[in-house]
């Protein structure tokens, strides 16, 4: 079970981690939150109305790692569009973002946090041990999967890797290559989702 997800009689997934590996997918799911940012305060309205229509921003992000974990949702990937076609699509991007991106940080800050809390009681319960089984119930197992996406998203946006041409020239990088450790990372965490996904699969 070293390095891959299996999944347990009943549903959910098990993976063992050894203590390194904890202390990796910690740190990047705390980066990540860090990144998205806080949510809005609790106390900010009395009204539950009013925060389910709260407007979120109506622009990109201007970091490239945010831009790639909440995307445009127009555009035209094949070719250039003209003037008043893209103007078009930024107006239906910008309004479409603007009530949208507050769920979908919450959403993606939601999985993170998942991460952080089974690593943590993990960590608690194997005290003095190397390492430990991590057993996720169906729900987490979901929670792991999009939070092991949005990692992967982040990191390959740091590598600038657009395509799968991009994917195979990381193997092929030097070891004094200052990228190596988070071409590791973001292999390493591509081979832990792919037998996540494998474990939830009919």
């Amino acid at each position: 079970m070293p390095g891959q997800f299996e999944p347990l009689p009943g549903g959910g997934a098990a993976v063992a981690l050894d203590d390194v590996e904890i202390s990796i997918i910690r740190s990047l799911a705390v980066q990540l939150l860090e990144l998205i940012g806080p949510g809005p305060a609790e106390d900010a309205s009395d009204d539950p109305l009013a925060e389910l229509f709260a407007e979120g921003p109506s622009e990109p992000p201007s970091d490239p790692v945010l831009r790639r974990l909440f995307p445009d949702a127009y555009g035209d990937p094949e070719g250039t569009p003209q003037a008043k076609e893209a103007e078009e699509q930024r107006a239906h991007s910008a309004e479409f973002r603007r009530y949208t991106e507050n769920d979908l940080r919450a959403g993606k800050r939601d999985n993170a946090l998942a991460v952080v809390r089974t690593l943590d009681a993990l960590s608690s319960a194997s005290a003095g041990e190397e390492g430990a089984v991590l057993k996720l119930s169906p729900e987490e197992s979901q929670q792991w999967l999009r939070a092991l996406n949005d990692l992967r998203l982040a990191i390959g946006s740091r590598l600038e890797i657009a395509d799968e041409d991009d994917t195979d020239l990381l193997y092929r990088l030097p070891d004094e290559d200052p990228r190596k450790p988070m071409v590791m990372a973001y292999l390493w965490l591509g081979g832990l989702q792919e037998s996540l996904v494998g474990t939830l699969m009919p």
